[in-house]
């Protein structure tokens, strides 16, 4: 019932204002689909490769905590078990408590509120290599994870602004691959700067070396995040207005009125959608495996018997198979318009990863485990968010669902990354037991949601007619105006 309330003030919203839409211009109607691919191709190069790289970074500062404990972080503070997972843990304290920044980038320049991220996160990163104590280390800690909370999340709502719906799955797979695809080079990366004699502390050289290029990125990112499709430096004239008639067939309006205000309203209608919550219960079960794995996969590779070395170099394969598969998903998805099915599979593929790692002893299966687990965990969480925007039918809507599935699902975090104590190595099979159950548990919850969407849309339909009944009648008709909001032509993407 209260999601129908949430669904149903959407759809009034929207098509109380649909008279005022602007009416489509003949760049609108005309363009080609080959002229909006090489948009879409050109959105890509500029802003994903960008998105992807300072992502990387942002994930490189948030988990190198892991390999500078190998590399005497440990020694030199004198950390227990327990002050080495507040030190994980305080990071994901302060990304939950910093969430409600997304809304910073509709509300706020892009360019701005991504430059000011990226700054704060880099400095706070390369500061901590002066860190005299365990305390110290935590208050940087908790600073590092507020400004990463308004840049990983942000940007995820940015996409919704670029791209239609059906491309937007991809676009988060590539964005957030950038984690696993850091995790296959950041063992090697930590071991090239603390395998040296330098004059200072290993682990403070990491921080060092891997915190400066963020800092320099900052000033990147202020110059070349566009504020708007339409103010993007590297699109024509031509493809400008091409860029105008995509914003109004996803809502409505130009691109450049979608930043600047939030509908106060609609960031409580959120809180009574069950699709949203959901989402963010998805969020959680694939949180908790998706924040202890990076952080704690050399470490279980070297309680199989590896050195410190091989451990890092051998946790790279794995990584690297997540990074290809979390591209490869979210294209399917996205082709297919079956979030929720790719979403089960790729779940039950994690799940049964960890199975194997909770049950045989052989190194060389539970190796090979690890690359299901991998695979499994990394695609999980770009399909969600994805599967989130694509269910919500506003700006703000879409903008306070991504806070929604953080504030629960960054939650997740604080469970993952407890349960891989050193005292139950070198198998963990309490750890391994409750990520498998959370994995299946995920693919669960894809299924109920896939049953949820399907009610709503066969709503939709006996409300609206059906969208191939909509077109025959309306043949004439070039676009399918505000089709990403709540409306006439708004279907919930399955």
């Amino acid at each position: 019932m209260l999601d129908d309330v949430a669904s149903g003030s959407g759809e009034d919203q929207v098509s109380a204002a649909q008279p005022k839409m602007p009416q489509e211009d003949d760049a609108s109607a005309k363009h080609s689909a080959a002229q909006e691919a090489r948009i879409v191709s050109k959105l890509d190069w500029n802003l994903m490769s960008l998105f992807f790289v300072l992502y990387m970074l942002a994930f490189l500062d948030r988990g190198n905590i892991g390999n500078a404990r190998i590399a005497g972080l440990e020694e030199e503070f004198h950390l227990s078990n327990s002050q080495y997972q507040w030190l994980i843990n305080i990071f994901y304290i302060a990304y939950v408590l910093a969430e409600f920044g997304v809304l910073l980038w509709k509300r706020f320049p892009p360019h701005i509120v991504g430059a000011v991220a990226v700054f704060g996160w880099g400095l706070i990163a390369t500061v901590q290599a002066g860190a005299q104590s365990w305390s110290g280390l935590m208050a940087l800690r908790l600073l590092l994870g507020v400004f990463e909370a308004c840049y990983g999340p942000g940007i995820i709502y940015l996409l919704s602004f670029f791209y239609l719906r059906r491309e937007i799955g991809f676009r988060c797979g590539i964005f957030v691959s950038a984690a696993p695809l850091a995790s296959t080079f950041a063992g090697a990366l930590a071991y090239g700067i603390t395998s040296g004699h330098a004059h200072i502390s290993n682990w403070r050289l990491l921080f060092l070396v891997e915190g400066i290029p963020t800092v320099l990125m900052s000033v990147v990112a202020f110059l070349f995040i566009p504020d708007s499709p339409e103010k993007a430096r590297f699109l024509n004239s031509e493809e400008r207005e091409i860029v105008k008639a995509r914003a109004r067939r996803q809502v409505g309006t130009d691109a450049s009125e979608r930043v600047g205000s939030v509908r106060f309203k609609d960031l409580f209608l959120v809180l009574l959608d069950a699709k949203a919550w959901m989402c963010a219960l998805l969020y959680f079960s694939g949180n908790v495996t998706y924040s202890s794995l990076p952080v704690f996969l050399p470490t279980i590779l070297k309680d199989m018997g590896y050195t410190a070395i091989n451990a890092q170099g051998l946790s790279a394969p794995p990584s690297f198979a997540a990074f290809m598969c979390a591209l490869i998903t979210t294209w399917i998805a996205d082709r297919t318009q079956q979030r929720c099915l790719v979403l089960c599979f790729v779940s039950v593929i994690g799940g049964t990863g960890y199975i194997i790692l909770a049950t045989v002893k052989t190194v060389g299966v539970r190796y090979f485990a690890t690359f299901l687990a991998s695979a499994g965990v990394f695609s999980t969480i770009p399909n969600i968010l994805a599967l989130t925007l694509n269910n919500q039918g506003s700006d703000t809507r879409r903008g306070m669902s991504i806070v929604l599935i953080n504030l629960i699902g960054q939650t997740g975090p604080f469970l993952g990354n407890n349960i891989f104590p050193t005292s139950e190595s070198p198998r963990y099979i309490k750890g391994m037991s409750i990520c498998a159950a959370f994995m299946f548990f995920s693919a669960f919850l894809a299924l109920a949601q896939r049953f949820l969407l399907s009610w709503e849309n066969a709503k939709l339909d006996r409300k609206y007619g059906t969208i191939a009944a909509q077109e025959e009648a309306n043949k004439e008709a070039s676009e399918n105006i505000a089709a990403e909001n709540y409306g006439p032509n708004f279907r919930f993407v399955l």
